[in-house]
């Protein structure tokens, strides 16, 4: 992290002239949420970042480009999240719409931070935002940086020593005395090596015929066996919208079946409001989504379902109505890398909301969908076999699986049950064999 404020000032060169104009820039670290406004500036031209070297130092170079046109009187500053790091506003003196920019069709800045090995992430977006749901305003760019290799010296072996040993004399070798084994003790000799062998053959098939037959898909007395589990459970970030009670103790019956039943480990805000309270909303979803194997994001309910208020002891703590809006605006920025994408997933509570990619949210739509309770089953199984990292080494795919019956999830149906109740529509649950 950068906590230091970095004035510079960057020449804008434009794509007719040759003339340049000196625009300071002032780039600090907030933590606040991003502005939006229905009045807001072009996205950004263009954006990169590349590897350079200061003073003997590997540093990243991040050059982005405005367009000179006339949204410019709307920007504010424009605002730079580094992954791992908070977010820089990066405002302009003077203001752009106030430079002398006449005959320039774009001005270009720079911005030095020192470069770290491995997967390099930065987004960048004008400020500020338009409103939700406008469509994509960031612009995203990626750089792997290899680890240096070691150097390797060349160590010459010592010579050792060789010892010669006088050869034997010659002696002279007795015959030894032929045996003659009686038929009866040959075939004993012969007969229980090969019986063993057999035996161990038909152990090892009967063993494989009853692993084929009942280990690979296991249901019984309600039992659902879900994929092979990780040497450690499969990490997920549970986000979702500020809607009600009701719609809080479906959640937190979701996060509580994932936690208990479904072998993952759930980072939710309820459950960390402290560290919350330490890092900031935005901080603590960056490290989170960054460390989670999935992103699980919450579909907020139809605007037509009315507020219950009638259900105590789920109250909404105060860091979900900022979180949402800032997992969408990060889907967002994901939205032209498919692998990175992939990461996030919507899970819809009521069989209603299962209308197709359009009743989601323009960042959610590109994303894998799944619907409560129907998909529970569909859900807890690609949590396990489509894992992005390799913590799960090639010893462990004979562990048992991860199991679960029908009254585990009673708590979490019958939650997601009040939400279809409260829209007017019939509840499914599937629990089947994995």
């Amino acid at each position: 992290m950068w906590g230091a404020t970095l004035v510079v000032f960057f020449c804008a060169f434009g794509a007719q002239e040759t003339s340049s104009h000196e625009i300071g820039v002032t780039c600090d670290e907030k933590m606040e949420l991003p502005p939006y406004g229905n009045a807001s500036p072009s996205l950004l031209k263009e954006l990169k970042m590349e590897l350079v070297t200061e003073d003997g130092d590997d540093m990243l170079n991040i050059s982005w480009a405005i367009n000179v046109d006339v949204s410019i009187e709307y920007l504010t500053a424009t605002r730079i999240v580094i992954a791992g790091e908070l977010p820089l506003h990066c405002e302009y003196n003077p203001p752009l719409a106030k430079a002398n920019l006449t005959g320039l069709e774009q001005v270009w800045f720079h911005y030095l931070v020192p470069a770290s090995t491995g997967q390099n992430e930065v987004s960048a977006a004008n400020l500020p935002l338009p409103p939700l749901g406008s469509g994509l305003s960031y612009k995203s760019v990626r750089l792997w940086i290899s680890p240096p290799k070691p150097k390797t010296t060349t160590v010459k072996p010592k010579p050792t020593a060789v010892t010669v040993k006088p050869k034997p004399t010659a002696t002279a070798v007795k015959p030894k005395p032929k045996v003659t084994e009686a038929p009866g003790n040959l075939f004993t000799m012969i007969a229980v090596p090969i019986f063993g062998v057999l035996t161990g053959l038909i152990l090892l098939i009967s063993c494989f015929i009853i692993y084929k037959r009942c280990g690979a898909n296991f249901s019984l007395l309600g039992f659902t066996r879900l994929p092979t589990s990780p040497m450690v459970p499969v990490s997920v970030l549970l986000v979702y919208p500020a809607e009600d009670p009701l719609f809080q103790r479906a959640v937190v019956a979701l996060a509580e079946f994932l936690q208990w039943h479904g072998g993952c480990s759930v980072a939710v805000d309820m459950w960390q409001q402290g560290k919350i309270a330490e890092l900031g909303p935005m901080r603590w979803l960056a490290e989170q989504a960054k460390a989670a194997d999935r992103v699980i994001v919450i579909c907020p309910q139809p605007s037509h379902c009315p507020p219950s208020h009638g259900l105590s002891g789920h109250s909404i703590p105060a860091a979900a109505r900022d979180l949402y809006p800032l997992i969408l605006n990060m889907v967002g920025s994901h939205a032209k890398s498919p692998g990175e994408l992939a990461k996030f997933w919507a899970v819809r509570l009521g069989e209603r909301q299962d209308k197709g990619p359009g009743s989601l949210a323009v960042e959610l739509r590109a994303c894998r969908s799944f619907c409560l309770m129907k998909d529970l089953n569909k859900l807890c199984r690609n949590l396990h076999t489509q894992r992005q990292d390799s913590k799960a080494t090639s010893g462990l795919k004979f562990r048992a699986g991860i199991a679960y019956s029908e009254t585990n999830t009673v708590k979490l149906r019958d939650a997601v049950g009040q939400l279809a109740r409260r829209e007017g529509e019939p509840l499914k649950t599937v629990i089947t064999g994995a």
